[in-house]
């Protein structure tokens, strides 16, 4: 199948077997009749498998051409998982520039269990090289990043993984594998806040990997059943639902960000705009080349870095609602700096470009024009 149908039918049984449904039944049940002990239809407690879910899980591994899906309560959840496939002295290469709770769950959690990491700027994927060493375990990878939209050559990163024999894992969830697939250029673990793009409709809280490998999906399985950050049959029905609209959804995401983004690029009020669409972006030709189109994620600073400008903006806008989180249908903004980055210290935010008038666009795939409206009312 290709990509588009996929989204579709990609690991899927087409028709329930009980009655004809099309779409997978919400499995609503915490255990599963048993005609002996053992003698189950593989499914014995909603924690270690739902059908509902593994339909889910089956469709995760499909668009991103894996072998293996596994769905959790959040995009950190499923984090949380990769990082006990370590133990303590294990040490971590990860971006300097990425999502806030992504940082927060590695310093105030991981660390505390002897863990060490290494944040540092991967535009140029070779500087990874520079930290690794016998304890490494795991590069881990955002690309775009949040909320800077840095590129990190995935292909680049997969080759110095695989050259000192350590686990690459790639953040995918700006991108979305309508855009790129990581394991297609040699990661081993692809992660999503499926809250996002993958639901794309703002009203579920749900992570996902996917792996090609049977040793570590098995790994993987097992943290996911100990540990049991699990997502839910509803939650489980509802991404699923929104699986089949991704390509589409993308489309358009991709096709009003570049308006949005070439809009704020020539507006007098706006110092700079940070999206890969733009040749003069650092990383472009990367972006080019491992991705289809260039995502609806932007940020911009305005003229002069002025917090209360940016503040106001924020507060200005009416289409775009202002909110955490992105990639539903509606045009978010949010300010990163005391929003979604605010575990991250003032001064380490600022090292990577998060100043305190750095504002994040989500662009929905409403009428573009009334986006750049209200852009224009909002700015002034």
């Amino acid at each position: 199948m290709k990509f588009n149908t996929k989204t579709i039918h990609g690991g899927q049984h087409n028709i329930d077997p009980a009655y004809g449904s099309v779409m997978p039944p919400i499995y609503q049940t915490s255990t599963y009749s048993q005609t002996t002990p053992g003698g189950h239809k593989g499914f014995e407690y909603s924690r270690s498998g739902n059908p509902t879910r593994a339909a889910l899980e089956r469709a995760f591994a499909s668009i991103e051409n894996g072998e293996f899906g596994l769905a959790f309560g959040s995009g950190l959840a499923a984090i949380d998982a990769v990082m006990k496939l370590l133990k303590p002295g294990d040490e971590v290469i990860s971006t300097n520039d990425l999502y806030g709770g992504t940082y927060r769950l590695f310093t105030k959690i991981f660390e505390g269990f002897g863990i060490k990491f290494h944040f540092i700027g991967m535009e140029s994927a070779d500087k990874i090289e520079d930290y690794v060493n016998d304890k490494t375990k795991l590069i881990w990878v955002e690309t775009p990043t949040n909320p800077m939209m840095n590129i990190i050559d995935i292909k680049q990163a997969a080759l110095i993984a695989k050259k000192h024999k350590v686990l690459l894992a790639v953040d995918n969830t700006f991108a979305t594998p309508y855009l790129q697939q990581p394991l297609e250029m040699g990661a081993d673990i692809v992660m999503h806040s499926a809250t996002k793009y993958l639901g794309g409709h703002s009203d579920v809280v749900m992570g996902a990997l996917v792996v090609k490998d049977k040793n570590l999906a098995d790994r993987l399985y097992f943290i996911q059943n100990a540990s049991g950050a699990v997502c839910g049959p509803q939650d489980s029905f509802l991404v699923l639902r929104g699986l089949k609209t991704l390509h589409i959804r993308m489309q358009r995401h991709c096709e009003n960000g570049k308006v949005v983004a070439e809009y704020l690029a020539k507006h007098p009020k706006i110092e700079k705009v940070y999206w890969p669409g733009f040749e003069s972006h650092p990383n472009h030709k990367i972006a080019k080349d491992q991705m289809k189109d260039f995502g609806g994620m932007i940020s911009f600073v305005t003229e002069g870095n002025n917090y209360e400008d940016a503040i106001k903006i924020v507060e200005n806008l009416k289409i775009f609602t202002l909110a955490e989180s992105l990639g539903g249908v509606e045009s978010l903004a949010g300010h990163p700096a005391s929003m979604t980055h605010a575990s991250i210290p003032k001064e380490e935010r600022e090292k990577t470009g998060i100043v305190d008038s750095l504002i994040r666009l989500s662009v929905g795939i409403e009428d573009v024009d009334d986006l750049i409206a209200d852009l224009e009312q909002a700015i002034g």
